[in-house]
């Protein structure tokens, strides 16, 4: 077949490139993934990351958090689609460094570790680090009649970004527009319009409130992930994040 692009043959012997990091571009979205996750303080939010004195040595959460990060981002809910993709997705076997964990022990780590997985998500939305935040108190405070009314510290104190009067004036021009909550209700169709598209047309895959919350933290983690990449591109979140 002369006129169409041809393949190589199957018993051909080739050279692969020597490393892993090859098959994966500097602007591949696993690479923020990683990154995020690296930076993550897993105690802080709740995992349990010191391992137990005997018996066999377990996976390290920030992997199987990696994992599932990664399967949202590219609508692989389900552990057991996981652990196949983790057994022959080049991606995913540059995220785990080779590690091929079964079925069982990711849906497990997405079960016992709810709540955490919560605070991932809480964390990516409302990061701190990089802003400049001023903090104010006074010490007349205890002589003022309202104290008591007001805080039962020795003083109140107050924080403030230093760029608050931009939150300000967009909320004053918020009161300004009656129908602006009209329109923010027809916009936010869309993430929750993208998140039902990339579960398609079935339900989600764990039961009772709490795991839900778990599942749907997961979604929204993933959308807003991939929302910051495409406006502000892989190599400037990687930065934002790093830094």
């Amino acid at each position: 077949m002369k006129r169409f692009i041809e393949g190589r043959d199957r018993n051909q012997q080739i050279l692969l490139p020597e490393q892993l990091d090859d098959y994966v571009t500097d602007c591949n979205p696993v690479r923020v993934v990683d990154v995020f996750v690296d930076e993550l303080d897993l105690v802080q939010m709740g995992f349990a990351i010191m391992p137990a004195a005997t018996g066999r040595p377990g996976y390290h959460p920030s992997m199987l958090l990696k994992i599932y990060i990664y399967g949202y981002l590219n609508r692989l809910q389900s552990s057991r689609r996981l652990q196949r993709e983790a057994q022959r997705n080049v991606e995913l076997m540059w995220l785990t460094g080779h590690l091929k964990p079964d079925f069982k022990t990711i849906a497990n780590f997405r079960k016992d570790n709810g709540a955490a997985i919560t605070s991932v998500c809480r964390q990516f939305m409302s990061k701190e680090k990089g802003l400049n935040l001023h903090r104010y108190w006074s010490s007349n405070c205890q002589q003022c009649a309202l104290k008591t009314n007001c805080t039962p510290s020795p003083q109140r104190r107050v924080t403030r970004w230093e760029h608050e009067a931009v939150l300000e004036q967009m909320q004053q021009r918020l009161e300004q527009t009656p129908d602006a909550m009209r329109i923010r209700r027809r916009t936010v169709e869309h993430p929750f319009g993208t998140i039902k598209s990339w579960m398609g047309a079935t339900h989600f895959l764990t039961r009772t409130k709490a795991r839900v919350s778990t599942e749907m933290s997961l979604h929204v983690l993933a959308y807003n992930m991939k929302r910051m990449m495409n406006i502000l591109g892989v190599a400037s979140l990687l930065k934002a994040v790093s830094a």
